[in-house]
């Protein structure tokens, strides 16, 4: 399968924390997240609260810096943010990470992408590999 394109994404999450303080978290979730994101986010606000402001902007910022990364393995075609849905690494079944594209229309060869994020304490890293059949 050829490779379509190569996109990376660094995040500094005390930033996207400012912007969350000020904006509020389901403003931005809304945003960014696609409708099957959107109900895991919503059980997990539920379940950690606006106390939990680090939890949450965690996985927001994972989000965006996945979305960020794909958006740039796919150029020239340009997903908007709930074309793109990101499903972590669940351990209990071990299922790897996913990304999924879901075009609204017909852009072209991208079927298959490969997403890896990795973080730690400050800061998210985010690299997706699209390919085409």
């Amino acid at each position: 399968m050829p490779i379509l394109g190569i996109g990376v994404d660094i995040l500094h999450l005390p930033r996207l924390i400012s912007l969350l303080s000020r904006r509020g978290s389901k403003a931005f979730a809304t945003r960014i997240l696609s409708s099957q994101e959107i109900r895991t986010f919503q059980v997990l606000a539920e379940q950690y609260g606006e106390d939990e402001t680090e939890r949450i902007a965690q996985f927001l910022g994972v989000r965006w810096a996945v979305k960020e990364a794909a958006y740039k393995a796919l150029y020239p075609i340009r997903p908007t943010w709930k074309e793109v849905t990101y499903t972590s690494f669940n351990g209990a079944t071990g299922v790897k990470p996913t990304l999924v594209y879901r075009p609204v229309r017909d852009v072209g060869p991208a079927n298959q992408l490969h997403v890896s994020v990795s973080h730690d304490r400050d800061y998210v890293y985010a690299q997706v590999i699209a390919e085409s059949a």
